[in-house]
């Protein structure tokens, strides 16, 4: 018997400690159709999917798979049900092949024995009619990200479900990615496939869909027919309030370089290969520059090499006018390097190791011993600047590391032009350059923190939130909260929630909170509103220019042409790791852009730059 709803979802609701996720929610789904959830971060829809997937039982309601009520307790009832999901988090194992993954748990055999040839070619079948290009023998950990959605997209397929849900696809593929797999997913609607598609891409929604469910904070506002309605009228529906599509800015002002970059090559070492070559820019303040390009051809190798998360191989990334305030004495520059301070760590290294073999490790004594070393050190440090104040070299600032955080020196005259190609990545932090990473997980949280801790992630260590040695949780607090009220991170239990609890969107708020709230002069930026609603990317833009109003430089790396498009200043097309382009924002077209990124066109580097 056919059911023309191959999915209803009654009256749902789902509580944690301190939130309700969903609020008495119905949905249907019919056969062959493409229905968009829509809704603000942390509105719930991750949760009603999750459930309708076996993460989660509902606390009331019912499901009903074609048209009979089911229990969903795990994710194996749901495939056996037909029904797949492809994460917003992806759920891979990374030291396995992208074709380990897909077959792990329903494993081809033959007299007991895996056989994986025996499903292989009708992958490579599947691959070419989706037309995604994945090594099936390639480990999942060497695959950017836009390869790891291809995976667990066909790892769904590869289950022969017929319901299949897609929890933000799109957040990390290519705009050529996205065009192909919303031609996908409507082959896959005509096949007489039933699709649940949640994006916060207004776009994608009018395009592919054809009906949408609006949720907001647990509820849900009702559904909707897309071609009878329009992107603005959604966009109030989701936020509660007209939505600035299209942000308005100021006239560009740039000024002096903050940021120069000469000849910059930088190795890969896990693909054991040269990803930038040769690569020289700069970034103004009061300017965003934007890189663009297709995923893989070097802008994330670029950021890493300026962040120091992976060694460059040649070249210079410099940073003018840094600081270093422990050389700085009542705004009197180019002092006396201090260089009992430079000792000291030294001295306690060596008095810390002969303390812990005769006491095994006692730390009450181990504290006593430091702070009064740490005294007497600090006499002799007033001594010598006396003695040597008028005798004394300019300091060198590439050889001296300083170990203040910005925010304590930025009311201090800013000296000095910085190399940072040869420091940590604390030293890079505290020279005054802020970092809003790609991969929010590996580079921007601790899951198992709560987001108090997160927040003061890169500052903890600073005089701010000490207290006789000790961090000041008070302060800190205090602190987290603004952040939180200014950015409106949303979660169960405020600054005390484990942020491995809360939605993505809202781990992605945080992070962006805490590095601009810092108010460095440069900021990277890199997919600063990857799975964020229109409200909070509304937001987030106005923060990013705020910033470069205040004179500010921004370096903004984005996948999302609009975006691009809205924000920058100067735009820089990276191809095979080279600069093959800069456009004015004004002057240039999506398609124009599309070419260089693409290859097919490349103006000369040196006329470029």
């Amino acid at each position: 018997m056919e059911f023309e709803n191959v999915i209803e979802m009654r009256h749902i609701s789902k509580s944690f400690p301190g939130i309700k996720a969903n609020d008495d929610i119905s949905l249907t789904l019919r056969k062959g159709e493409i229905h968009a959830l829509l809704g603000e971060n942390g509105a719930g829809k991750s949760t009603l999917m999750s459930i309708l997937f076996g993460m989660y039982e509902p606390d009331e309601g019912e499901i009903l798979v074609n048209g009979e009520i089911q229990k969903i307790k795990n994710p194996n009832d749901a495939t056996r049900l037909g029904i797949g999901m492809v994460h917003q988090h992806f759920k891979l194992v990374e030291c396995y092949t992208a074709l380990q993954n897909i077959i792990l748990g329903f494993e081809p055999t033959k007299f007991g024995f895996l056989r994986p040839k025996i499903v292989r070619k009708s992958l490579e079948d599947l691959c070419k009619k989706l037309n995604f290009d994945v090594d099936l023998d390639m480990k999942i950990e060497d695959m950017p990200v836009g390869q790891q959605q291809k995976v667990e997209i066909l790892k769904m397929l590869y289950r022969n479900n017929n319901i299949l849900i897609f929890d933000e696809p799109t957040a990390v593929l290519t705009p050529q990615e996205i065009d192909e797999l919303m031609v996908s997913m409507k082959k896959l609607a005509q096949e007489g496939k039933s699709i649940l598609f949640i994006s916060h891409k207004l776009n994608e929604i009018m395009t592919v869909s054809d009906r949408v469910t609006v949720l907001q904070r647990g509820k849900c506002l009702g559904t909707l027919e897309t071609r009878d309605t329009n992107p603005q009228e959604l966009s109030r529906l989701m936020v509660g309030r007209d939505v600035e599509l299209v942000i308005k800015k100021e006239k560009c002002k740039p000024k002096n370089p903050v940021l120069t970059i000469n000849n910059l090559s930088v190795y890969n070492s896990e693909r054991k290969k040269e990803m930038v070559h040769d690569v020289s820019f700069n970034v103004r303040a009061g300017e965003i520059v934007c890189i663009a390009g297709i995923e893989g051809n070097g802008q994330t190798d670029l950021i890493y090499g300026i962040t120091g998360l992976e060694k460059v191989k040649e070249g210079e990334i410099i940073l003018h006018n840094s600081f270093a305030k422990e050389y700085i004495e009542k705004n009197e520059l180019n002092k006396t390097p201090n260089i009992v301070e430079m000792v000291l760590d030294k001295v306690k290294f060596g008095c810390n190791f002969v303390w812990y073999h005769i006491c095994f490790g006692c730390l009450y004594a181990k504290l006593f011993l430091e702070k009064y070393i740490k005294i007497g050190c600090n006499y002799i440090v007033n001594l010598v600047r006396k003695l040597f104040k008028k005798s004394a070299k300019p300091v060198d600032f590439k050889e001296f590391p300083t170990y203040i955080p910005f925010n304590e020196v930025k009311d201090q005259p800013l000296v000095g032009d910085i190399h940072l190609e040869q420091l940590s990545i604390r030293d890079r932090n505290l020279r005054g350059l802020a970092h809003i990473p790609e991969d929010r997980h590996k580079h921007g949280l601790v899951l198992d923190f709560n987001l108090r801790d997160n927040i003061v992630l890169d500052t903890y260590y600073s005089k701010t939130f000490q207290k006789y040695g000790f961090i000041n949780n008070k302060a800190k607090a205090e602190y987290a909260k603004k952040v939180v009220e200014s950015y409106d991170v949303r979660s169960g239990k405020g600054i005390d929630s484990i942020v491995r609890s809360m939605s993505g969107g809202n781990q992605q708020k945080a992070i962006v909170g805490r590095e601009l709230n810092r108010e460095t002069p440069l900021l990277i930026a890199v997919q600063p509103t990857r799975g964020l609603d229109v409200g909070a990317i509304e937001s987030i833009h106005h923060h990013i220019l705020d910033a470069r109003d205040k004179g500010n430089a921004v370096l903004l790396v984005s996948l999302e042409l609009e975006e691009v498009l809205n924000l920058a200043d100067r735009i820089l097309v990276m191809y095979n790791g080279e600069i093959v382009g800069q456009f004015d924002p004004k002057k240039t077209s999506p398609n124009e852009l599309g070419l260089y990124m693409s290859g097919a066109k490349r103006d000369d580097v040196n006329a470029i730059l």
